[in-house]
C-alpha cells in the first residue's frame, strides 16, 4: 500500500451518508467539523461537503494540512495530526514559483532587463576556467523555463551538487547536455543561479528581498531558508513559510498580482509565468516560469509542486486556490502520491467549491 493509513473513499462516503460512525454508533449531534473558517453560515449539505473532504484529506498518510478557498472565502482550513496551517513548514520545490515571483518584480524595478537578458551579465565572474561558449546564451527565462541547457542538479546529482563549496560554480561547470533554450531539464541549480542573481542585483539576500517584496501587510513571511556556503538562499528549495502564507501568495497571484489595491506583482509577468515554454519529461505536463499547467476538469490549473506533496493550486477560472502541505520525508512522484493530490482536486474539491457558489457566478453551467 503506498499510503497505509488511507482508507477507502467510498467506505468514508458511506458512513457520512449514513450518519455512523466506524464502529456503527450514530455520530454525534453536533458534527465534529470545525464551523467555516471565515464565519459564513453553512447549510447541511456545506457541511456534509466539508466533512467529507476533510475525511478524505485526513486519509492521506502524508497530508498535513489543507486549505481550500473560492474568490477568497477561505471554506477550509485543517491541520492533521498536530500540523496547523500557521506554522512554518518546508515548501520544498515550490518555493520556485515564489522564486519566479521575485524575478517578475526584480524585472518591473529594473534590476533585471527582462527574460532575454543573458545571465553572463551577472555571473561570468563564477564562470569555470575555459568556459564553454554556450553559457553565453543562457538566458534568465532558461533558468526559469528549466531550459539551461547544463546537467540537472536535482534528482541523483543533488547531494554531490551541494556537497561542493560554492553552490554557484558547481552549478555553473555542469556539462551541457542539450542547448539552451531546447528541451526541459529539472535543476534546481538553475533556480539557485536565480537566487544569486536576485541577491546580487536587490543589494540583500534573496530571502530580505522576498520579505519585504512580497510581504503584502505580514499576510506572507518566509521564516527560514537554507543558504549556501557563501550566505546565498538556495534558490528553489527548503524553504519555511507556513500553509496560510502560501495561500496568501496564490491569491496574490489569483487577484493578477494585487494587494488592497497596489500592485505587487506585475499581471504581464503572471501571463508570461503561467504561459507554457516546455513540457516535464517525467508528466509530460507543461512548464512555465517554475509553474506546472494542467487541465483539470475543463479548466486551466496553475499549480506549484514540491517534494513529497506541498501543492498550491490556483484556477483562475473558478477563483480557487487550495494549499496542501505533506510530509517532507516521503516522494510524492514516484509513489503516486502526487497523481493522488491531482484527483482529489480536481474529483472532490472542485465539485464541493462550485457547490458553495460563494461568487454567485453560475460557474457549473458555463
Amino acid at each position: 500500500m503506498i499510503h497505509p493509513k488511507r482508507q477507502s473513499i467510498f467506505s468514508l462516503f458511506v458512513l457520512l451518508l449514513l450518519g455512523t460512525s466506524a464502529t456503527g454508533q450514530p455520530l454525534p449531534s453536533q458534527v465534529p467539523v470545525p464551523s467555516s473558517p471565515d464565519g459564513m453560515v453553512e447549510n447541511d449539505g456545506a457541511r456534509s461537503g466539508r466533512a467529507a473532504i476533510i475525511a478524505t484529506a485526513d486519509a492521506f498518510e502524508p497530508l498535513q494540512t489543507l486549505i481550500v478557498a473560492r474568490s477568497g472565502n477561505v471554506l477550509i482550513e485543517e491541520g492533521f495530526d498536530g500540523h496547523l496551517p500557521s506554522q512554518p513548514t518546508n515548501i520544498k520545490s515550490a518555493s520556485k514559483s515564489i522564486l519566479s515571483a521575485m524575478v517578475g518584480i526584480a524585472i518591473d524595478k529594473g534590476l533585471i532587463e527582462g527574460v532575454d537578458q543573458p545571465i553572463a551579465d551577472f555571473l561570468s565572474d563564477s564562470f569555470p576556467e575555459n568556459p564553454d561558449p554556450r553559457l553565453n546564451e543562457i538566458t534568465i527565462g532558461h533558468l526559469l523555463s528549466m531550459q539551461a541547457g547544463l546537467q540537472r542538479t536535482s534528482g541523483g546529482n543533488y547531494g554531490r551538487w551541494i556537497a561542493n563549496p560554492n553552490w554557484v560554480s558547481a552549478a555553473l561547470a555542469q556539462p551541457f547536455v542539450a542547448e539552451p533554450g531546447t528541451g526541459m531539464l529539472y535543476s534546481t541549480g538553475s533556480s539557485h543561479l536565480l537566487s544569486a542573481i536576485l541577491t546580487r542585483v536587490g543589494g540583500r539576500d534573496t530571502m530580505a528581498l522576498a520579505n519585504e517584496w512580497l510581504s503584502m501587510d505580514g499576510a506572507f513571511r518566509i521564516a527560514d531558508w537554507e543558504r549556501d556556503p557563501q550566505g546565498i538562499p538556495l534558490g528553489g528549495n527548503q524553504m519555511a513559510v507556513s500553509p496560510k502564507a502560501l495561500f496568501a501568495f496564490g491569491e496574490l497571484y489569483r487577484n493578477g498580482g494585487e494587494f488592497d489595491g497596489e500592485t505587487v506583482v506585475p499581471a504581464a509577468w503572471i501571463t508570461q509565468s503561467w504561459t507554457a515554454r516546455t513540457n516535464s519529461v517525467f508528466s509530460g505536463e507543461r512548464y512555465g516560469y517554475n509553474w506546472f499547467i494542467r487541465n483539470m476538469d475543463g479548466y486551466d490549473c496553475f499549480y506549484a509542486w514540491g517534494y513529497g506533496g506541498q501543492m498550491l493550486y490556483i484556477l483562475p477560472e473558478l477563483d480557487m486556490t487550495v494549499v496542501i502541505t505533506s510530509d517532507t520525508d516521503q516522494p510524492s512522484g514516484r509513489s503516486g502520491y502526487k497523481d493522488d493530490l491531482h484527483a482529489f482536486v480536481e474529483d472532490e474539491i472542485i465539485p464541493f467549491v462550485l457547490d458553495q457558489d460563494t461568487s454567485g457566478d453560475a460557474v457549473r453551467n458555463r
